[in-house]
């Protein structure tokens, strides 16, 4: 099962601790002073899916597993971090191992909470990180061209990858993280595990009567478009965490929002990254699991079990809001809403499938 991996990163005290805690509902160190975190803090954190449980109450099911994201807490990055200041490469490496990057930006003031660069600036924090990754990666690349040029003089068929080496020096050479460029060859990026060629969402840490400043936000999001950008306020999901369900809506009502910023910057990942979840449901138990959008019915299969990808036969399959217009899954057979789908078939989000094999 596909689990989708967040790296975490910004500043020290912009809220990445904060933010790391509400999301995991764990208690963290969260210190005023750089680098609380020393290793990275690792957090499974479920999807969310209203799907789940009215499946679980349809098929009076024993439990329900959700869909999950890893997400990774990493120490502060400081200016130099490239260089080894702070605690430098470290942290970088651990970013290496993630799908995608959080970069949390300060936009909140708080005179009891120290500002590592003296002030609230986020266009100059955003600079500051990405120069950082944007350095690392040069080091990283310079150092693994010295190798590649040696190989394309003995395999010639390697030269379109050298010259896109190059392409990629030429870029970070000018201060441009990789995310940035427009064309991108995937194959090649993953064979150099660059930093800067992973996705990245801004989220904006705001101060609670700022969730509503469409105004500030919309500036803000101009610094980093075409960049995703959310906004939330770490201090309201950290009050929202060990709320009852009922408080956590009156809460998010008195500052304008109708989800916690959490779920959104969840669902955001999830969409950002091109993943979508089929269902599996039954007495036992109901099921999300994770696929990136395009699989096939038997590449699906094949993130329940390999045999089952192996032996494939066909997919059983209804659509979520289909079966919830029916009291069973059998009056919805009977009515004709159950399709039988062969290994052409590609999988959509909302399928509640059961597949059929033999092996």
């Amino acid at each position: 099962m596909k689990s989708l991996k967040i790296g975490i990163v910004g500043l020290p005290n912009v809220g990445k601790s904060s933010l790391f805690n509400s999301l995991t509902k764990n208690d963290i160190l969260v210190a005023n002073y750089p680098f609380a975190t020393i290793e990275p803090n690792t957090g499974i954190v479920s999807v969310p899916d209203y799907r789940l449980q009215k499946l679980k109450e349809f098929y009076d099911s024993e439990k329900i597993v959700p869909a999950v994201v890893e997400f990774f807490d990493i120490a502060g990055l400081v200016e130099g971090a490239s260089k080894g200041e702070g605690l430098g490469n470290k942290f970088l490496s651990h970013i290496r191992e993630t799908s995608l990057i959080i970069h949390v930006v300060r936009a909140f003031k708080d005179t009891n909470v120290t500002h590592v660069m003296d002030e609230v600036n986020p266009k100059k924090d955003i600079e500051t990180i990405n120069t950082e990754l944007v350095l690392a990666d040069l080091e990283s690349l310079t150092r693994q061209m010295a190798k590649f040029e040696k190989e394309v003089k003995s395999n010639p068929k390697e030269k379109d990858f050298f010259d896109y080496c190059k392409h990629l020096k030429s870029v970070l050479e000018n201060n441009q993280p990789l995310w940035e460029i427009k064309e991108k060859n995937d194959d090649f990026l993953k064979r150099l595990s660059l930093l800067t060629s992973k996705p990245v969402i801004y989220v904006f840490n705001l101060d609670e009567e700022d969730l509503t400043n469409y105004a500030m936000q919309d500036d803000l999001r101009k610094i980093v478009e075409p960049s995703q950008s959310l906004f939330l306020s770490a201090k309201l999901e950290n009050d929202l965490k060990n709320m009852p369900e009922e408080d956590q809506i009156e809460l998010l009502s008195m500052y304008g929002q109708d989800e916690s910023g959490l779920n959104k910057l969840i669902t955001t990942a999830y969409d950002y990254l091109n993943l979508q979840s089929f269902l599996t449901a039954g007495k036992k138990e109901v099921r999300a699991w994770t696929i990136v959008k395009g699989t096939t019915a038997p590449e699906a299969a094949g993130e329940i079990h390999g045999d089952i990808e192996r032996g494939f036969i066909a997919a059983e399959i209804i659509r979520f809001e289909e079966l919830m217009k029916f009291d069973s899954f059998q009056d919805a057979k009977k009515a004709g809403k159950v399709r039988l789908e062969g290994k052409s078939y590609i999988m959509q989000d909302s399928d509640i499938v059961d597949f059929k094999f033999n092996v």
